[in-house]
This record gives C-alpha cells, sequence and structure tokens, in this order.
C-alpha cells in the first residue's frame, strides 16, 4: 500500500470516521448543556447564543452528515430532559451553526448565508405552520394568548386619553393576525431566521475564526480500506512519513516486519518518529515508500489492530471494570467475552464489579489490555503505556504484554523511550531523528546538584490532614489520612509513592484546589484556600494546563494584566526557552517544551510554593536531565519546590528531603542530609568551600533572585 497524506475534513463519502463521531459526542452534549440550562434557568437565557458555537465547530470542520448525526441526537436528548421548547430551540440553533459553519468550511460569504438562511426560513415558517394546523389545541392557545394580550393593552390604554389610540392600533393588528395567522406566523419565523443568520455571520463567525486554531483532525484517520481486516504480517519497505505543512519528514527509511508471535519494541527519544512508526503500523499510509499487509489493518476492529496509549485515563470509558472491558462491542460481541477471564490473565482478577474511578495508574492500564484483548486482535500496539506508572508498575505491565505473544495468536509492539522496558522483548529497533539507528546515545543521568542558597523557616504546613472522596456516600474512599508535614521556604521536598498512594490528592490540597475533609493545610500561618494562586501546581499532564493559543498569551495570562512582553522574554529565560517561543502556537510544542512552558508560566506569577505532579512523567532521559536541572536552578532562586514523583533516583539529585506516601499515610522522612544541618551546611559552605563560578546575566536563578530583571 502506497500512501497519501491523512485525509481532511472535508473528504465527503464514506461513514462517519471516529473523529467526527467522537467531536459530535462531545461537542453535541455541550449544546445539549448550553440549550437546556439557558430554557430552564431564566437569567442564563444568553447560553441559547453560546450553543451556536458547538455546532458551529462541527460544521465548520466536518461533513453535512456529522452535523446532522449530533444535532439527532442532541435533540433526543434535550427533548427527554426538558421537554419541546428547548428541543425547538436546539433545532434552531443547530440550523443557524449549520449555515454559518458550513458557508466557512465551503469558503462561501455573506450571499450564501443569505441564501441558505431565506431556504431555511421559510423550511422553519412552513414547519411552524403545519404544526399550528396540526395540532388545533395549540394553534388555539396561541389564539388566545393573542387576544388575552390585545385585551390587556386595551384596557390599559383605555386609561389614558391619548393612549386610546394605541388601543385601536393593537386590536387592528390582533385581528389581522387572527384572520391571517398563516401569513403572519410564517413571515415571522422566516424574518428571524434570516435576521439571526446575518447577525450570527458577523458573531458567530468572527468566533469560528478565532477557534480555527483548535486541533481538530484525528492523526489516525485513514483512508478506507475495503479489504478484509488482516494486519499480519505487516512489512514496511523505505517508508517514509511526512506531516502537512511541514518541511521535513518525522519518519524516513523505515524496513521493518511484524509477524504472528512477535513482541517487538521500539525505543526512541522524544521527536524520535516512534508514535508516526506507530501510526503507519496501525493503518496510516506513508507519503512515500510502502506498508504491506495481507488486508486491512482494521483499527479498534474485532481481530484487526488495538491500540494501548499513553494516559490511561482516557481509555477508560465504562463506570464499572467489566463494562469498560467489552465497552463499545455489539451486544452479540460482548455476550462471547469471557471478561472475568480476561480480568484474570492481566491481573485484575476479581476486580469486574470495581469502579474504574478507583483504579491506580497501573491497572487502569491492565484494563486497557483487557479492553484490547476483548476484541482479539492479532496486533496489539503498546504506545509509551508504560510511561505514566511507577516503576513496578512499568515492569508488571512489560511481563503481560511480552507474556501475550505466547498466549494468543498475536504480535505485540511496544513503543517506549526506557531502554530497560525492550529487555523482554525479542527484537528491538531503535529511532532517533526519524530512522533507524543501531543504539541510542546515552544520556547522564543527573548528578546531585548542592544547594548554593539556605532554607528560611517553614512556609507550608500540614497537620491531621485527611481527606475521603465521596463521603457520606456509598462510595466513600479514605484517600489521605493523617497527614503531617512542614516544609521550609526555599526548600525542595520530594514525595514520593505508588500509583494510589494519594501522592495527588496531596499535591491539589497543598496548591489550595480541594480543601481537606479534616484538618489543617497552611501557608505562612492561613489556610492555603484562602490563597489560591500562591501556590501553584504544575499538572502531570502539561498540555492541560495550557489554555491560549500560543506561548506568549499562556504566560501573560498566567502573569496578570501588568506582564508585558518583557516579563513573558524574561520568563522564558528563567526555563531556558529562547524568547522566539512566545510566538509558536501550544500545538506546536513538544512534551518537554509544554512542561516547560508551564514553569514559565508559573514563574510569571510570582508564586511562593511551587507543587510538581509528576514533572518527568513522559520524557525521555535527555528531557528528565533538562528538567531536574531546571528545577535545580528554580530552588536556589529561593523558589520553594514540592516534587511528587515516583522518580527517585532522578528527582533525588535536586531535592533535599524525601517523604514517602503510602495508602495515604505519611511515613518516616529519608534526607540527602538533615534537614536542619543541610540548612546550616549551605550557609557554612558560602564562606569554606570554593567559591561557586559568579551568575551571569544569562543565568536563570541570577534573574530570579532579582525578581526576573537582567
Amino acid at each position: 500500500m502506497t500512501g497519501r497524506p491523512i485525509a481532511d475534513g472535508s473528504a465527503e463519502r464514506g461513514p462517519l470516521r471516529p473523529i467526527e463521531l467522537a467531536v459530535g459526542a462531545v461537542l453535541g452534549g455541550a449544546t445539549v448543556g448550553l440549550v437546556t440550562v439557558g430554557s430552564v434557568i431564566p437569567f442564563a437565557a444568553a447560553l441559547n447564543l453560546v450553543a451556536a458555537v458547538p455546532m458551529g465547530l462541527i460544521a465548520q470542520r466536518y461533513r453535512l452528515r456529522a452535523l446532522l448525526t449530533a444535532a439527532a441526537a442532541a435533540t433526543v436528548v434535550t427533548f427527554v430532559a426538558t421537554g419541546l421548547v428547548a428541543t425547538t430551540g436546539l433545532m434552531a440553533t443547530a440550523t443557524i451553526a449549520g449555515i454559518i459553519g458550513t458557508t466557512k468550511r465551503r469558503g462561501g460569504g455573506f450571499a450564501s448565508v443569505l441564501a441558505l438562511s431565506t431556504i431555511a426560513g421559510l423550511v422553519w415558517a412552513g414547519f411552524a405552520v403545519g404544526m399550528l394546523q396540526l395540532f388545533s389545541a395549540g394553534r388555539n392557545l396561541f389564539f388566545d394568548t393573542l387576544r388575552n394580550t390585545s385585551r390587556g393593552i386595551q384596557e390599559l390604554a383605555a386609561r389614558q386619553q391619548q393612549l386610546e389610540p394605541l388601543g385601536r392600533a393593537a386590536a387592528d393588528i390582533t385581528d389581522s393576525v387572527l384572520r391571517w395567522w398563516w401569513a403572519w406566523v410564517g413571515g415571522g419565523v422566516a424574518t428571524g431566521m434570516v435576521a439571526t443568520a446575518i447577525f450570527s455571520w458577523f458573531v458567530l463567525g468572527s468566533v469560528l475564526d478565532r477557534l480555527t486554531w483548535l486541533p481538530g483532525h484525528d492523526r489516525l484517520d485513514a483512508p478506507t480500506d475495503d479489504r478484509a481486516i488482516a494486519p499480519l504480517p505487516v512489512t514496511l519497505r523505505g517508508a517514509a512519513f511526512r506531516y502537512p505543512g511541514a518541511v521535513r519528514d518525522a519518519l524516513r527509511e523505515i524496513d521493518l516486519t511484524v509477524s504472528v508471535g512477535e513482541f517487538v519494541a521500539v525505543v526512541g527519544h522524544n521527536g524520535s518518529g516512534k508514535s508516526t512508526l506507530t501510526r503507519l503500523l496501525a493503518g496510516l499510509p506513508p507519503t512515500a515508500g510502502t506498508v504491506e499487509r495481507p488486508g486491512s489493518a482494521g483499527l479498534g476492529h474485532q481481530g484487526g489492530t488495538a491500540l494501548v496509549l499513553q494516559r490511561p485515563e482516557s481509555q477508560t470509558l465504562g463506570v464499572l471494570v467489566a463494562d469498560d472491558v467489552v465497552w463499545g462491542l455489539s451486544t452479540e460481541l460482548a455476550a462471547e467475552v469471557d471478561v472475568a477471564a480476561l480480568l484474570g490473565e492481566v491481573g485484575l482478577d476479581g476486580m469486574g464489579d470495581k469502579e474504574t474511578a478507583t483504579l491506580s495508574g497501573g491497572q487502569q492500564q491492565r484494563l486497557a489490555v483487557a479492553a484490547a484483548l476483548a476484541r482479539k486482535p492479532a496486533l496489539l500496539i503498546a504506545d509509551e503505556a508504560t510511561s505514566m506508572i511507577d516503576p513496578e508498575g512499568r515492569r508488571e505491565l512489560v511481563e503481560l504484554l511480552a507474556a501475550l505473544p505466547k498466549r494468543h495468536s498475536m504480535a505485540v509492539v511496544l513503543v517506549t523511550h526506557h531502554e530497560a522496558d525492550a529487555a523482554a522483548a525479542g527484537r528491538v529497533v531503535h529511532l532517533a531523528h526519524g530512522r533507524a539507528v543501531e543504539r541510542l546515545a546515552v544520556w547522564p543521568r543527573p548528578v546531585r546538584d548542592v544547594r548554593r542558597r539556605p532554607m528560611g523557616d517553614t512556609i507550608l504546613e500540614l497537620r491531621d490532614v485527611q481527606y475521603t472522596y465521596n463521603r457520606g456516600t456509598p462510595w466513600e474512599a479514605a484517600a489521605l489520612h493523617s497527614v503531617d508535614l512542614t516544609v521550609r521556604r526555599g526548600e525542595a521536598l520530594l514525595i514520593v509513592g505508588g500509583n494510589g498512594s494519594g501522592k495527588s490528592t496531596l499535591a491539589w490540597i497543598m496548591a489550595g484546589l480541594i480543601e481537606p475533609s479534616s484538618g489543617r493545610c497552611e501557608l505562612a500561618g492561613k489556610a492555603v484556600t484562602k490563597q489560591i494562586g500562591r501556590v501553584e501546581l504544575a499538572f502531570q499532564h502539561s498540555r492541560l494546563q495550557l489554555q491560549k493559543q500560543t506561548v506568549g498569551a499562556e504566560i501573560a495570562d498566567w502573569g496578570g494584566r501588568a506582564t508585558g512582553s518583557g516579563a513573558v522574554g524574561r520568563a522564558l529565560d528563567a526555563v531556558g526557552l529562547d524568547r522566539s517561543l512566545a510566538a509558536r502556537s501550544i500545538e506546536e510544542l513538544s512534551g518537554g517544551q509544554a512542561k516547560r512552558v508551564v514553569l514559565a508560566a508559573i514563574v510569571a506569577s510570582h508564586p511562593q510554593v511551587v507543587v510538581l505532579d509528576e514533572p518527568l512523567a513522559g520524557l525521555d532521559p535527555e528531557g528528565r536531565a533538562d528538567i531536574v536541572e531546571l528545577l535545580a536552578r528554580l530552588r536556589d532562586s529561593g523558589l520553594t519546590l514540592i516534587v511528587i514523583s515516583h522518580d527517585v533516583e532522578d528527582m533525588s539529585a535536586v531535592c533535599d528531603r524525601t517523604v514517602h506516601l503510602r495508602s495515604g499515610r505519611l511515613l518516616a522522612a529519608d534526607s540527602v542530609a538533615d534537614t536542619a544541618t543541610v540548612a546550616n551546611d549551605a550557609a557554612h559552605q558560602q564562606d569554606s568551600r570554593p567559591a561557586a563560578p559568579l551568575r551571569q546575566p544569562r543565568d536563570a536563578a541570577w534573574r530570579l533572585e532579582r525578581g526576573g530583571r537582567s
């Protein structure tokens, strides 16, 4: 099979693609929520105008059938939830959004909007008149409302002699409307539709133009392959791929064959082309070279190709574990799946009735493997599936994946940047800069970075902190138990623990985003929940925190109204990013760059404490070393760092003290050196050891110590 670029959203043939179904479901649900709230709450009626945006996005980016499918599903849900009035409003909203979005997608202008809205207005006018003609009770209610309104106006006008002409005019108009009701109703509906469309062309159209930067394509989207599903053996010969708009190939000159019974590991650093190779194996045609297989890849289909991805929570759809295993399968196919046996095979024996939300990251990845096996795939691809879980969970998952080809007629391809994950593979493919190489360059692990600045007094204190999810309900689950912890100003504290130990819950409490069920968490003697923003939290998935279009806009938004281009540049300097990156789209950032941008935004917001949740997750050795070095600089600038991570070996190079969480309980602390001694020794070393090199104006810590001024 020779390839061509990914099909874009304008393709007009074939069934709805996965991206169209997914976006339609999400944006259709958003429309239902906006219309429902706008109809039920009087003061929220303006939300009906906002509701046109999600539908407009569907119409602008995808085919008409995608809009019709989303609108039909949303209409049914709205009718069941709120009744006829809100349903009619949703249908009208979808009509206007469809006109504007379709016109934008096809490159039309004002004339197209006017023509389409006129046609839609006539259709809606006919619908309104037909409904009133068909349902006489509704028509009579409409007539009675008009008569009562006219009578009220006449009675009010009769009280003032100068208003009597108004009363007579109201009576005349009412008589005309009642006599020619079909013309008045039809004309009013048609005129309203055209007027609304014209208004929306300038308002909604501008909103859609501003949202064009949002990603709207599926990188796994491939042309339809009508052959029978048979993904193996798959052979790549000189395969290359270049993304639309890119100036160079992401992958080139790849020769690879994967056959039934193999466990193949693909190892490479971030940006090496691993994920692109995954997409070619999953059915995406190359832009050069060939990919040969006896049939279609059958991504997501029974007996085809299955994907297990990096973020376990993004693959979990069912409320219960057993439901998630067969989620998306037809009733007939789901009945054939031995769910208990599959759960036992992946190490989740007896957990079918457990809620998926209570699983640890490693357990969620095992569940994703079970859901993949329920489709009896011939090819299972695990794309960075081990990068977001703790070391023990990673080892167990690799062992599970390695055993699958021995028990099933299938092949497994593990894509990773951890060389240790490849030890169990029968064959290892190394990628660097889009090419297959003999071996990867060895990147040195971070070494202990001695602090250059002493710590101060206690800044953050937790006393008897407990937290229980869903407290007072049958689903109550305790996450933290009697946690006592003090953090000193300028300290770098490492909190370690396995998946499900309560680390992320503790991070949210220290950032003031959730309040303890009992106990207290105070920053400088005051509850941290009353000082939102003084403790900043860097999420494990950095992309979730980046909401603006460009890097510069993101940093400026975190810094507040007074943050200008100079402050944005200094923040980028502080995290080792080039100032030219300020103009780059958020969508173009690598994983390591995204983490640095979040840190730059945090620097711009001038917090007292920064909590970092798994800052090394998903990064290759070079990226990990870079982030550790950056954190050492931020620590030496006087910033207080609380790092929550299971990467003890790397993070101990920058942290002063380590505390352990296990099942929500804080165990005894381990110190790189005694905490008090560290502060005293650091002060003593300023005098006794050889002087550290003077920091230059381009040094991040030098700038931060001076309030970011260069």
